[in-house]
């Protein structure tokens, strides 16, 4: 579904991402790790749009995006969440959603109008497949960073995306929340028929739920493939495993 090939981007002469390669197959559930400062948040920009590469490819499903606008993106079925939480914190819970579910829709410009009734029934479904649906009416702003983030990845949802792309979903969150969080996304992978490609701090929850894993450091890919496989691989573990970290 997804082929990075080389890609590349530099600022200021740092190579923030120095030819990058990674794959991810339909259904698949792939993780990208590496040291702060590897280049895992600068890869995924230049997947979505959000940034320009200065050279490599973005293949998502036979086609190359790089450099593509992100509503570009977005509209070829590639949705993603933030490591800062990015919401409409004085809109309900619902209405957050909904927002999405217009945006997917090409409606966005009826929000405010007796559209808002639209589209009730799969923003509720939305709701319900995160575990937000008794929160419905509460307004997003005031809900727990943890329940924040997972508003974001139902907003991502309401995109109808065939490729969740999710930056840190679990920054900030107790380790309760975490292993919530990483749960519901298993389940979404499971039985929405996602293909998930994420990044995650705790290592031993990406070993735990990820099928295959990509590891990054300066930039460059140093291997992708099963966690046992990643595990016994020495640079990996001179890197970033081993690194007295």
């Amino acid at each position: 579904m997804l082929q990075v090939e080389t890609l590349r981007k530099s600022f200021d002469g740092f190579k923030a991402v120095d030819g990058a390669n990674l794959n991810v197959e339909k259904g698949e559930l792939v993780a990208v790790i590496g040291p702060n400062g590897a280049g895992k948040t600068t890869l995924f920009n230049l997947i979505t749009g959000q940034l320009k590469p200065d050279g490599g490819r973005v293949v998502f499903k036979g086609e190359d995006i790089a450099g593509l606008a992100p509503y570009q993106v977005c509209k070829k079925g590639i949705a993603r969440s933030f490591q800062v939480v990015n919401i409409f914190p004085r809109l309900t819970v619902f209405e957050n959603v909904q927002v999405a579910v217009f945006s997917q829709q090409r409606k966005s410009t009826t929000l405010f109008s007796p559209a808002r009734k639209m589209a009730t029934n799969e923003t509720n479904s939305i709701l319900e497949s995160v575990g937000l649906l008794d929160k419905a009416g509460d307004t997003s702003g005031s809900l727990s960073h943890g329940d924040q983030k997972v508003l974001e990845i139902a907003m991502a949802l309401g995109n109808r995306p065939e490729l969740l792309i999710l930056d840190e979903p679990t920054a900030g969150m107790s380790p309760e929340e975490t292993s919530a969080t990483m749960e519901l996304i298993k389940r979404l992978a499971s039985t929405q028929g996602l293909t998930i490609l994420f990044c995650e701090h705790d290592i031993e929850v990406v070993f735990s739920i990820a099928q295959r894993i990509m590891v990054m450091h300066q930039g460059r890919t140093i291997i992708q493939g099963g966690p046992d496989e990643v595990r016994s691989n020495k640079e990996v573990q001179d890197a970033y495993l081993g690194g007295g970290e």
